[in-house]
């Protein structure tokens, strides 16, 4: 009886489009709530390095000294306790996924200092 079911289910797939994607060269959208990498607007970042204390697989580098910010995708677990903990809201879990790389790489940030004079002419 299992080897009829069996052959259903393959003859019925010879007519299906097919389940799997080619990957580098098809993408599947991203459905909502979908978690594929952090992503920092950098202007409006504080280093304030809540951030790197909340991180914990400790993936998230905060050098205030060189106005840095710096993050090892490979480490990440996106787990998202990053973007809960930021005060100022920069941080974002973007949907897409990581592309693909054949080296493992650091994502290093220059935050811009902030424009402390309120010029008003």
């Amino acid at each position: 009886m299992g080897s009829f079911k069996l052959g259903g289910m393959t003859f019925g797939s010879l007519f299906k489009k097919p389940e799997t994607l080619l990957y580098p060269f098809e993408k599947k959208e991203p459905y909502a709530g979908q978690k594929g990498h952090i992503t920092n607007d950098v202007s409006s970042c504080i280093l304030c390095g809540m951030c790197q204390k909340a991180c914990p697989c400790n993936c998230i580098k905060v050098d205030k000294a060189s106005r840095k910010w710096e993050i090892n995708p490979f480490m990440c677990v996106q787990c998202s306790s990053c973007v809960r903990a930021c005060p100022t809201k920069c941080l974002s879990m973007d949907g897409a996924y990581t592309p693909v790389s054949s080296a493992i790489y650091c994502n290093d940030m220059d935050v811009p200092e902030k424009d402390s004079d309120n010029n008003t002419e």
